[in-house]
């Protein structure tokens, strides 16, 4: 199975070395800098799970896509879906599977309708990384998950393969048989652990010791009226885990929109909490509103400081 990985960053990067290091035939879609860095360096990771290098990995420009892949692992920044799949397209052939790793939903909308759901999985990740300046690949804690699996009856048995393709690469992967369910619960808890430490700028112990547990728990109250509102209501275990990670007391955890915003980086306002919002329908979400306000704040101060510096 030949694997194209568009991009080399944190995610793409460390679950593409993975695979390259277990023997699979991996090329990662890069830009020409980043391609000059691994041609130089090769792919490095720092990991509690093992520390690696791949002194050579294969690596491939838009332009130069000569042939289809078989499977394409996309892992980018929403705010960077569209430049992405304009990047990959050539890459696709009428057996390639899309394997994005974005949270939220909307990227399946923009997926399905340039490369058509049958070639489109459902898909995510449970991993906290980061790139440093040289372009190491940092992986900050001992979870390292891929899940995946069919959305459509088209790709029941593809999804079977590349389940085994990618097992035993030294991460763990699951095979889902509700992948659709599953990224909603995910999404629910993105938006309520991003919405609650952006909005007060704390992390989740922090926050509980201000006697913020009850902002919380109601911010989390609405995404899940949104999730059931579309038909993927989060079940009770789902609910309580989520509940026990935003209220937990002395918790150091901050959602990596709020480190973006304290690194005075691009987030994902949009996908995360403007298309929740946008699917809420009768639902009200005073909080989420609040949410996305500060957040749009926030990109249009970073937008004026930056005209402003040029």
């Amino acid at each position: 199975m030949r694997i194209l990985v568009v991009g080399a960053g944190s995610i793409g990067g460390y679950f593409g070395g993975r695979l390259a290091a277990a023997g699979r035939d991996v090329t990662f879609l890069v830009r020409e800098r980043r391609a000059e860095v691994l041609n130089a360096n090769g792919l490095r990771i720092l990991s509690p799970a093992g520390d690696l290098h791949v002194e050579a990995p294969k690596t491939v420009l838009a332009a130069d896509i000569s042939a289809p892949f078989d499977l394409i692992i996309l892992s980018c920044k929403a705010y960077d879906l569209n430049d992405a799949a304009r990047s990959f397209a050539s890459a696709v052939g009428p057996e390639t599977l899309i394997l994005p790793l974005l949270n939220g939903m909307r990227h399946l909308d923009v997926l399905d309708r340039l490369f058509v759901i049958d070639r489109v999985l459902g898909g995510q990740c449970m991993i906290s990384t980061t790139l440093d300046a040289d372009g190491r690949i940092h992986h900050l804690a001992p979870m390292q998950t891929l899940v995946l699996g069919a959305r459509s009856s088209a790709q029941i048995g593809g999804d079977t393969a590349v389940f085994a393709h990618l097992a035993d690469a030294g991460f763990e992967v699951r095979l889902s048989p509700d992948i659709v369910q599953e990224m909603w619960e995910k999404w629910v808890f993105i938006a309520a652990s991003a919405g609650i430490t952006t909005l007060l700028r704390a992390s989740v112990g922090d926050i509980v010791a201000a006697g913020g547990s009850v902002i919380a728990s109601a911010l989390l109250d609405e995404c899940l009226g949104i999730a059931a509102r579309s038909r993927h209501p989060c079940g009770t275990a789902a609910r309580e885990r989520a509940l026990g990670i935003i209220t937990s007391a002395a918790s150091p955890l901050t959602a990596s929109m709020m480190r973006d915003m304290e690194a005075g980086a691009r987030i994902e306002a949009d996908h995360v909490i403007g298309d929740l919002i946008a699917r809420a329908g009768d639902i009200a979400t005073p909080l989420l509103n609040i949410v996305s306000v500060n957040l749009k704040a926030y990109e249009n101060r970073k937008n004026r400081e930056s005209r402003q510096s040029v």
